[in-house]
């Protein structure tokens, strides 16, 4: 006979147990939401016969753990993501473009996060050098095994599930830079797209590099065609991207990002912004008026000290703030609003 489990404390001798276990192996940290993952691991033992699936589930966690145990001594570095075509040669004037961006970006002190095989991977991986770069690579029958920069680095992780790889590209970068690409570029640039357009991601600055034949000018003229022209999209969508050919204008993008700029988090369905500087009265009142779509009617956009909700990042909590009744639509003029806020 099974006990039906429950995430509340409903669950007789077994929460005594998980409590006992955490007793002996010490050391948990964020317990309850450690236990809400025994408790979940456990009803998929009783809910999942199917063994795919259950080796999917375990797969995933183990995946998603070690990830988490890679990039954590490295939080407070920011990381720019790089993707590109694994075909591109070193001979090719856009390897070597990517070579002196990921170069210049380490030597002010950025990091590199590039899907760890061979052509503008590899490229991104050389420029920053291998003590400043994150390879997150991903089993494959063709065409990407490591590259020889990262091959024996701690900070290379090798995934069987593209999901869990793509997790890793967005969630620990500050930056995504794209350089041409096949169909796996596309669908990598695709997704960060979809995920700052829906608010899914943090805001961040998506770069497409261009090369000298208009790869990305192409695909701006397909996407102002078919895309916007059946209102697939809005005009707001094109403040996501900046397109550039130059290696100084991508490295401006990234660091003017960040020149006020230095967080969010939503609170009860309103965006807490945090600055590294307060605006003034004029300031707030002027991103009012230039930015009323992404407001709810008849709110203001205010400064807040930090809310009780925030107390669990400890380390944001001296930053100024602004808070605004986001209307969670505007994603794409989020962006425009982060950018005009860093040039006050």
């Amino acid at each position: 006979m099974s006990i039906e489990l429950s995430f509340s404390r409903e669950n007789e001798a077994v929460d005594g147990l998980i409590q006992e276990l955490f007793d002996r192996v010490g050391g948990v940290y964020h317990p309850a939401l450690v236990r809400e993952m025994v408790i979940s691991a456990l009803k998929a033992g009783q809910e999942t016969s199917y063994l795919a699936d259950m080796k999917m589930l375990n797969n995933t966690m183990k995946e998603m753990r070690y990830t988490n145990k890679v990039f954590a001594p490295y939080r407070n570095k920011k990381k720019v993501t790089i993707f590109g075509s694994a075909r591109t040669t070193a001979e090719e004037p856009i390897y070597q473009l990517c070579v002196e961006f990921s170069r210049r970006l380490a030597e002010k002190g950025y990091m590199i996060i590039t899907g760890g095989g061979p052509g503008i991977m590899q490229a991104g991986n050389e420029g920053a050098g291998s003590e400043n770069s994150f390879a997150v690579n991903i089993f494959l029958p063709f065409e990407q095994s490591p590259n020889i920069v990262m091959a024996n680095t701690p900070r290379l992780i090798t995934y069987k599930y593209f999901f869990n790889r793509k997790v890793a590209f967005v969630k620990e970068s500050d930056a995504i830079a794209v350089f041409p690409g096949g169909f796996g570029t596309l669908d990598e640039a695709m997704e960060v797209f979809t995920l700052i357009q829906t608010g899914k991601t943090d805001p961040k600055p998506l770069i497409l590099i261009d090369d000298e034949t208009g790869y990305w000018e192409g695909w701006l003229e397909f996407i102002k065609m078919k895309i916007l022209g059946k209102g697939f999209i809005s005009a707001d969508d094109f403040s996501i991207f900046t397109i550039t050919r130059d290696v100084d204008e991508a490295i401006q993008v990234v660091e003017d990002f960040y020149t006020n700029y230095h967080s969010h988090r939503f609170v009860g369905g309103k965006l807490i912004i945090r600055l590294t500087k307060d605006l003034s009265d004029q300031q707030l009142e002027e991103l009012a008026v230039e930015f009323p779509e992404m407001l709810l009617p008849g709110t203001v956009i205010r400064r807040t000290p930090p809310l009780p909700e925030e107390a669990d990042e400890p380390d944001t909590l001296h930053l100024h703030r602004i808070i605004i009744d986001f209307d969670h639509h505007h994603y794409g003029l989020l962006i425009a609003f982060i950018r005009q806020l860093n040039m006050f």
